[in-house]
């Protein structure tokens, strides 16, 4: 039986399925989704309880209604930017970027500024056709600090990244996914089902490794390639070292009995 929880006021929903599939939704539809503090605090603490449930293999991440996130709430802009802003307790991002399973986004509508750093915040980002992500920090005179001015150049590459935030030029779904940053666009219909796709190929796998795996790329990502390589050796060598005899067993004989079916023709 699926398990589920909210915010108090409905703004952030939580839904835990049998499958090891978490989907979260910002449901604040008739403001676009924007976020107001007690919001981002309601998300932050989401994540952070999902990553502590055991039963959670992968999250999905989305919105409701029109967009996926509109971005800051600008009545309560003063109440958010000058909020302590270091407190992880609070911040979405933070948690999602401490998050062990895999997140994946859903976007549909457009995803702007603060909605478009949550996004970045994700491993695997599935779009709607004419979704659009946009960074409107240089028109508005906000500065960034969700990781949009680091983040977008080194996925989509620095000059295309200065014309999206400096000229506040939306970035497609359509363009995200030929520059690597969107893996699939598909029809709107479809957003929540190529998600849960996604998902359920993931959580079919080995969970430990899933766990093991996100970290080592996510972790790697922020060295060069040679002491990211090296920290790949290193937690193969720590990894392969705590196995029991038992465990290489079970993997053995997972790989004969996989090679023993005929091989798919799908990819």
């Amino acid at each position: 039986m699926a398990r589920h929880q909210s915010s108090p006021e409905n703004l952030i929903l939580v839904n835990r399925e049998p499958t090891g599939i978490a989907f979260v939704t910002i449901n604040r539809p008739k403001s676009l989704n924007s976020l107001t503090r007690p919001m981002m605090t309601d998300l932050a603490q989401a994540f952070k309880a999902l990553n502590q449930d055991e039963s959670v293999r992968v999250i999905v991440l989305s919105g409701s209604g029109r967009a996926f996130c509109s971005g800051v709430d600008l009545t309560s802009a003063e109440d958010v930017f000058k909020g302590d802003v270091k407190d992880v307790e609070s911040d979405p991002v933070a948690q999602m970027e401490r998050c062990r399973r895999p997140i994946i986004g859903a976007i549909n509508g457009f995803a702007v500024t603060a909605g478009f750093e949550i996004a970045l915040a994700c491993d695997i980002i599935i779009a709607t056709k004419g979704a659009k992500f946009l960074d409107t920090h240089a028109r508005f005179g906000i500065f960034p600090s969700w990781g949009l001015s680091q983040k977008l150049s080194r996925i989509i590459g620095p000059n295309k990244a200065r014309e999206v935030s400096l000229a506040a030029t939306p970035l497609t779904a359509e363009v995200g996914e030929k520059l690597g940053f969107v893996n699939h666009v598909v029809e709107e219909s479809e957003l929540l089902k190529k998600a849960r796709e996604v998902g359920e190929a993931i959580a079919k796998n080995n969970h430990d490794m899933v766990l093991r795996y996100k970290a080592v790329i996510n972790d790697g990502l922020k060295l060069d390639l040679a002491d990211a390589l090296t920290l790949e050796k290193e937690r193969g060598h720590e990894y392969y070292k705590g196995m029991t005899k038992g465990q290489f067993k079970k993997m053995q004989e997972f790989i004969a009995g996989r090679s023993s079916k005929k091989p798919s023709s799908k990819l």
